[in-house]
């Protein structure tokens, strides 16, 4: 069976590929179109029509080109961008009506149980109780459990890209009074969090996201190319050495750095202090950056549940706008 998987996120839209033989996705395709859909947002997070023709049409390109990898149709998915816009209901009739793809949103904490699945399979057992954090353009998610599925997860307006809207727009680079207001929002948001992360003393950190795998990159895990079976991860005390140079540097510069994209050196900074304040706060001295995350998790559970669940969180997102997250869990198998 070859399924494919279509990610709409701030910065960038992603369609992944795969076989789905065996209980694993085994990628046999991806592509990308970048986008930055949060730029092109108002002040309210309002998209513009501009930006939903542009999604649209990539939407469209990616629904092709999985055809022609034998795939059937996409689950397509949008993350917070998306999900908090006010005009999000005509965005995704807009998408739906000129695709034909069921693109759909879900709740935050769902993203990150789907994520945690992922870093769990990746992780395998042997890595015990596992906290997940994963930053994205509009939110930071959090996980933490035992199981396969976590017994804790949230989802915190915390992403890169909208608290360097929020707090960087004026100063290119921006002041240290900036840093502070930033880093003072983030410990505000997180309490609770980190409560219930120090509570589990989780043995094992994973980390997901692009954020993250740039900034371990920065610090010195080895790149890209040498494929996804190299261990990498995120040392805190180096990460607080490369913030001070993010910091020194505009925009711009910050893309000279290793790991730091030119799409994403904008949003580096912010990304940074979110990724060394949530491990300061949590005690966690390093993090391991894993390749899997919510992509591989909705393939995983539709291959392990059938394409009906799909069906069925997909419609109960959309009936979910800012209440309880769709419950993904299912009892654990007893010894």
């Amino acid at each position: 069976m070859r399924v494919s998987v279509i990610d709409v996120g701030s910065n960038t839209i992603r369609l992944m590929v795969a076989d789905a033989e065996r209980g694993v996705p085994l990628p046999v395709h991806t592509a990308k179109w970048k986008q930055r859909l949060s730029d092109q947002t108002d002040a309210d997070g309002r998209m513009a029509d501009a930006a939903v023709e542009q999604l649209a049409q990539s939407v469209a390109e990616a629904a092709a080109t999985a055809e022609r990898w034998g795939s059937g149709p996409p689950l397509a998915f949008a993350t917070a961008v998306v999900r908090a816009a006010p005009n999000r209901r005509e965005v995704l009739e807009a998408v739906r009506g000129q695709t034909g793809v069921a693109l759909c949103t879900l709740p935050g904490e769902v993203e990150a149980e789907l994520t945690f699945l992922a870093a769990r399979r990746w992780m395998g057992w042997r890595s015990g109780p596992l906290a997940l954090l994963d930053i994205g353009g509009g939110s930071l998610e959090v996980a933490l459990g035992r199981g396969s599925l976590p017994d804790f997860a949230a989802s915190l307006p915390l992403g890169a890209n909208r608290l360097t809207r929020e707090f960087f727009a004026e100063n290119d680079p921006p002041t240290a009074v900036d840093i502070k207001a930033l880093r003072r929002k983030v410990r505000h948001q997180l309490r609770d969090v980190v409560t219930r992360a120090r509570w589990e003393s989780p043995c094992t950190a994973v980390a997901t996201s692009r954020t993250f795998q740039q900034l371990a990159r920065l610090c010195g895990a080895p790149p890209g190319r040498h494929g996804p079976f190299v261990h990498r991860e995120l040392r805190r005390a180096d990460l607080r050495r490369s913030i001070d140079d993010l910091a020194s540097r505009r925009s711009a510069e910050r893309a000279d750095l290793p790991g730091i994209s030119a799409p994403r050196a904008r949003q580096s900074l912010a990304g940074a202090l979110v990724a060394h304040t949530v491990m300061k706060l949590a005690n966690f001295e390093t993090v391991t950056i894993c390749p899997w995350a919510v992509r591989e998790g909705v393939l995983l559970r539709s291959i392990e549940d059938g394409l009906g669940w799909w069906s069925k969180v997909a419609r109960d997102g959309e009936e979910t706008l800012s209440g309880t997250a769709v419950p993904l869990r299912v009892a654990e198998p007893t010894a």
